[in-house]
């Protein structure tokens, strides 16, 4: 897939790794549509950044929590910048919830974010993507595939997306390539304390911790890589194959 002069929407690309995703393509030479929630003006960084790699940058605002944002998202890329190629659907919330202490409304809210809102984007894109024979790329987790106590609605609401991804894959074909990426500690939490970070490397086969350009480069992987489809890269330093 030729990236050049082509239009995505990035969400979440305000901060952290959906901002690493976003400059990438930017520096694909993409128009990249920069969603964004809160962080206002992280997203205006983004879009320096964007600018500075040789793409150009439009800001979306929305939240995706609310159901009725993501088609709006799309009509508004599609109207601003006269088409979509690729959806990359970054944008979610990792919260600890014990198992003990989870909320019905902790749970509606994790799953509102990370698993509804890209399924709904996809749909509203749908469209456009197979006009321009383009692709989707989910960001899912490690914690998809692992099982952390602490975690359980978010890593569930991710395993959903690893579901999502094969499942789309199959709907959208021949048109629209679907696949998706599984981080693991590339970024972390921003509580973590260096002791956190110590055990974390010492427990990860490759012996050190990610990157947000590490999760970049699989999602250009995965735009170049035009017979993948229905794949999710775990992207970990091998901590899956830990056991």
């Amino acid at each position: 897939m030729q990236l050049r002069d082509r239009v995505a929407l990035v969400t979440g690309a305000g901060r952290r790794v959906g901002r690493a995703l976003a400059t990438a393509l930017g520096g694909q030479g993409m128009r990249v549509a920069v969603h964004y929630h809160a962080s206002d003006d992280e997203a205006r960084e983004t879009a320096q950044m964007i600018g500075d790699a040789g793409g150009t940058a439009t800001l979306i605002a929305g939240d995706l929590a609310d159901a009725a944002i993501p088609r709006r998202i799309v009509a508004d890329v599609v109207r601003e910048l006269g088409g979509l190629d690729v959806l990359v659907n970054s944008a979610a919330i990792m919260v600890r919830t014990p198992f003990e202490s989870v909320t019905p409304a902790e749970w509606d809210a994790m799953f509102a974010l990370n698993l509804r809102a890209p399924f709904f984007l996809a749909q509203a894109a749908a469209p456009h993507l197979r006009a321009a024979r383009g692709a989707i790329v989910n960001m899912a987790d490690l914690a998809a595939f692992e099982s952390w106590p602490a975690y359980i609605p978010h890593g569930t609401s991710k395993a959903g997306v690893v579901y999502l991804t094969r499942a789309l894959a199959r709907t959208l074909a021949p048109d629209v390539r679907v696949n998706g990426i599984a981080p693991g500690p590339v970024l972390l939490p921003e509580s973590w304390t260096e002791d956190d970070a110590a055990r974390l490397l010492k427990t990860t086969p490759l012996q050190r911790l990610g990157s947000p350009a590490d999760v970049a480069g699989a999602m250009l992987y995965l735009l170049h890589a035009d017979h993948v489809t229905g794949e999710t890269v775990i992207v970990d330093g091998g901590r899956h194959v830990r056991t």
